[in-house]
């Protein structure tokens, strides 16, 4: 009853949370006055008291014969009668409370939750450290957790002076309010508090020099901004993303109201520390000053010691940056020097658990510490036994410990659940009440969730928690096994060798290593795939050795560093090089190891559903199960049948010609997927990548990355089982390629040109998959030169080189068969104008071709994308039409891309001799484009298109045009003339 009370509480408050992102609740339901999450906290933790104090209750069974029998037991039977009925009331006020909780959690998020984009000029104030460091050499930008004050709409644009000048202005008149408390505490009361995310990313050279000076900002600075904020995309729009990330909820889970994207910055910060607490303060009405306070030295610490990291930064190779970056994030979980690359290997090597602060080091640190304390008070002050249980001497020093170090760390879940539950056992000991460990964590995991709601959005909490509690049964399991071996005598030591014994014992340690991990790995393996969409292999081999690496060599070095540190910096940086010397030599080693081609496919990609999730369930119950109750070979039949499953699930991806249009986190970044079946049961894949950013209009500037959209279209491609591609097609002309190559490549590398982006994709994923072809629209003669130069500037190790191709009018593929061909139907590269060297894309099939938008979650039930427009098609002469062909089945799929009208005017004047044998020959033509597309009624009909769909879902505005063309409305003045 315990567990299923317990489940239904998380349940309720998950389900609750769901619900109310996509269902408007009324506020009034929020305006009476217990409605509060500290109230309610209290009140939920009195019921499971009573709850649990309730359960130890038993009524005594009648066995005097000398009292009527039928007086006891009706008695008897009241009394369990009100016993189960309080019980049942209890529970459910349990359970209906935590669903209250959560939904009084998320009504006050949203109702603080920037709800409209608008500029604006705010008083900043940092808070923490941040997610990341502004460089624009390694393409890096500046992430950071802020509050937000003093916002003001922005009507003109703001320099940094002119942002010094109101810094100025605020501390004026904040020393002179401060003679004046009440009208001061009226001016906070009236001013808009947000919690926002602010980003900015390197866009131009001329701003370099002055954002460069976010790096300089530590915990507690306070200065003014110009900002551009925007509200949280919805979770529902956020899902459908490479690798089923849901961004919504991972800001939801640190209670971020909005994103700012950073416009300019004051060089002149406000020196009142006192006045930020007092804005933090007003922000959090509860928060205590003094717990403020420590938080904030506390963060100034770990500012420091990332600054001291950082030193010389630009001076050293990035194999010994990323060393140092992660042993950094190994001492206080700060992980802003890490790239993408690193994130990337430990992804692959399946140990990118170990770059957070797990439970493991605040225990480590806790257990060393509390041996020292235990060991200084045997030698000093052995009489204080006599007060204090040496027990009690250990367990106050570790909790102690722990919070200290948890909160030097950030206090993220793994570490506040670790220091919190050596507090709970610790309670459970002295009060000597008969509850177990994994009770005990239980219930700290509903605490935590009653606490704050949002922990169940974030991935730490499942795995922290699921981790422990399958360690510990694998503890009770195997305890209960070496306990049954033990009782049998050993006869045999005198003929032993001792040599012997002691490789019989370290090949037993090696074995129970082995078995630890292997039940971590299959027990985690579903979890994992729900909460990321894939696993790694490689981490059941990796693990084995990099565990016990990092919990007893890397992990306690670098806590004596850091304590030396404290006292002397020179003894620390000689412990820490060793450290950087033993991290750098282990990247070396996993970089060899994921590299070799036998084990390439190390990623296992595979939707989980409710189905899956049942078959893994009775794959691993006899496990979890006391050993005997249920024979191991039951096993069996569920695993078979989960195998099976997933591997027709992988091959159902490639049994019918679909085109899957993937998201890019870019409105105006396109990608497209066409999966088309051979008659080997292969599958020819063709990527398809567009920018339709239009020159000519101002639009949002553009933040992706190349990195980061490589990374996400393997995410993808890996989820679809694609691990070669047939080609890469970039239908966007590439401007910087074409201009004069200078001597100087890291000065070509760094102009923000956003035609660079799809070319420095490719370099990307060619490292990370086989491509035999590349079509690159615009002139790509200096592509290999270009290529070279990326390569050598950002790091990237690539062995080959792609040879490209240009993407022009009348480049033709096609299979062998002839079922399906690949054409360029625009880019006249050879005109000196490059807005007429965009390449549209004709795809003609005998089999129809699918287009669906790409569901991470769940890439088979990727769902078809709904026609923009359904044509009658009424201006197409079906005379035309030669039945007696055989091939007047096949159909057409045009991928379109366009920045400039003169494509399709190009177009219109130079290829419209053969349009009547083409219109003779496609049953049916569906056009693929953005709501930016030039195109022109007149060319859609001259290319006969019955169906219009489009990648972002907004109106097209030829669409009007299209919709008077099927009403045969003047049909004979666009018809080509023949």
């Amino acid at each position: 009853m315990y567990w299923l009370i317990g489940s239904l509480v998380v349940i309720a408050m998950m389900g609750t949370l769901t619900v109310a992102d996509k269902v408007a609740i009324p506020t009034e339901l929020f305006s009476i006055g217990v409605a509060s999450t500290s109230g309610l906290f209290i009140l939920l933790i009195l019921f499971s008291i009573i709850l649990l104090t309730l359960t130890q209750f038993h009524v005594s069974s009648a066995t005097n014969h000398h009292t009527s029998s039928s007086i006891l037991k009706n008695a008897e039977r009241s009394s369990r009668i009100v016993k189960y009925f309080l019980f049942t009331i209890l529970a459910t006020l349990l359970v209906a409370g935590s669903a209250l909780q959560a939904l009084v959690t998320h009504h006050k998020a949203a109702a603080a939750e920037i709800t409209d984009p608008i500029r604006v000029q705010a008083l900043v104030r940092i808070e923490g450290l941040s997610d990341s460091v502004y460089s624009p050499s390694a393409d890096s930008g500046y992430r950071q957790v802020a509050v937000l004050t003093n916002v003001t709409p922005l009507i003109t644009e703001l320099t940094p002076q002119d942002l010094a000048n109101s810094t100025r202005d605020y501390i004026a008149k904040n020393s002179l309010s401060n003679n004046n408390t009440n009208s001061s505490n009226q001016d906070n009361d009236s001013n808009v508090t947000y919690r926002a995310l602010l980003n900015s990313y390197p866009k131009s050279a001329s701003t370099d020099a002055t954002l460069s000076n976010l790096n300089n900002l530590q915990p507690g600075d306070t200065l003014f901004m110009s900002l551009a904020l925007a509200p949280l995309v919805a979770s529902d729009q956020t899902i459908n993303n490479a690798s089923g990330f849901d961004s919504y909820r991972w800001l939801r889970g640190r209670h971020i109201d909005g994103s700012a994207n950073i416009l300019a910055i004051s060089l002149l910060t406000v020196s009142n520390n006192k006045a930020s607490l007092n804005e933090a303060s007003h922000q959090d009405p509860t928060s205590d000053s003094y717990l403020e306070r420590l938080r904030l030295h506390i963060d100034i610490g770990r500012w420091q010691l990332r600054q001291h990291f950082y030193r010389d930064w630009s001076a050293q190779t990035t194999a010994e940056q990323q060393a140092k970056a992660v042993t950094l994030s190994l001492l206080t979980g700060d992980r802003s020097l890490i790239n993408r690359d690193t994130k990337d290997l430990y992804q692959l090597a399946g140990i990118s658990h170990l770059l957070a602060i797990s439970g493991t080091h605040v225990l480590f640190l806790a257990i060393v510490l509390g041996g020292l304390i235990v060991l200084l008070l045997n030698q000093l002050c052995p009489a204080l036994y006599r007060y204090i249980p040496r027990w009690q001497v250990r367990w106050w020093t570790m909790i102690g410990a722990a919070f200290i170090y948890a909160l030097f760390t950030g206090f993220d879940v793994p570490a506040a659940r670790t220091a919190w539950m050596l507090l709970a056992i610790g309670l459970v000991r002295v009060t000597l009440l008969p509850i177990s460990t994994m009770r005990v964590l239980l219930a700290l995991a509903i605490l935590m969730a009653w606490y704050d709601p949002y922990v169940l959005w974030q991935a730490g909490y499942w795995l922290s928690f699921i981790a422990v509690a399958l360690l510990l049964k694998y503890d009770d399991t195997s305890h209960q096994h070496s306990t049954a071996e033990s009782v049998v005598p050993y006869t045999n030591s005198k003929s032993t060798h001792k040599s012997k014994k002691l490789f019989g014992h370290a090949l037993r340690a090696v074995w129970r290593i082995f078995k630890l991990q292997f039940w971590l790995f299959f027990t985690l393996l579903p979890i994992t795939l729900l909460l990321f969409g894939k696993a790694s292999l490689w981490g059941l081999v990796v693990n084995l050795f990099a565990i016990g690496l990092f919990g007893w060599v890397i992990v306690p070095l670098n806590l004596l560093a850091g304590l030396c540190y404290l006292l002397s910096p020179m003894v620390a940086d000689t412990i820490w090089s060793l450290v950087i010397t033993i991290v750098g030599s282990l990247h070396e080693l996993i970089g060899w190891l994921t590299s070799l081609p036998a084990l390439s496919e190390a990623w296992l990609y595979t939707p989980v559903s409710m189905a899956i999730l049942l078959m893994v369930v009775l794959s691993i119950l006899p496990w979890l199960l006391p050993r005997g109750l249920l024979s191991r070979w039951l096993i069996l039949p569920p695993l078979t049948l989960l195998m099976m499953t997933v591997y027709a699930n992988q091959q159902s991806l490639t049994i019918v010609p679909t085109l899957y249009v993937l998201p890019t986190g870019d409105s105006y970044i396109t990608a497209a997927l066409l999966t088309y079946p051979t008659v080997n049961k292969e599958s020819s894949n063709w990527l398809f990548l567009a920018n339709h950013r239009p020159a000519s209009t101002r639009t949002t500037p553009n933040s992706l990355t190349a990195d980061t959209l490589s990374a996400s279209l393997e995410q993808q491609l890996g989820s679809l089982s694609v691990n070669r591609l047939e080609s890469v097609i970039v239908q966007s002309s590439s401007v910087g390629l074409t201009d004069t190559l200078t001597s100087d490549n890291q000065r070509m590398i760094s102009s923000t040109n956003n035609s660079e982006l799809l070319p420095k994709t490719v370099v990307h994923l060619g490292e990370r998959l086989p491509i035999s072809r590349y079509w690159q629209a615009g002139r790509s003669e200096h592509w290999l030169t270009f290529q070279q130069a990326y390569k050598t500037t950002s790091g990237v190790k690539s062995q080959t080189n792609i040879s490209a191709q240009n993407c022009e009018q009348g480049s033709v593929w096609q299979l062998a068969n002839g079922d399906i061909s690949i054409q360029a139907m625009t880019g006249w590269s050879q005109i000196g104008d490059a807005s007429v060297w965009d390449c549209t894309i004709a795809i003609d099939s005998r089999t129809p071709i699918q287009v669906r938008r790409y569901n991470a979650t769940d890439p088979l039930k990727s769902s078809p994308i709904n026609p923009h427009l359904q044509l009658a098609n009424s201006y197409l002469d079906d005379s035309r039409i030669d039945t007696s062909r055989t091939d007047t089945s096949r159909s057409r799929l045009i991928l379109d891309t366009d920045t400039h009208q003169r494509v399709w005017q190009m177009w219109s004047l130079l290829c419209t001799a053969d349009l009547a044998d083409e219109r003779a020959v496609f049953e049916n033509t569906t056009w693929l484009g953005h709501s930016t597309s030039q195109v022109t009624a007149d060319v859609m009909v001259r290319q006969s298109v019955d169906t219009v769909m489009i990648y972002d879902d907004k109106p097209l505005p030829v669409a009007l045009s299209l919709n008077t063309l099927d009403n045969s409305v003047d049909i004979e003045a666009v018809r080509p003339q023949e």
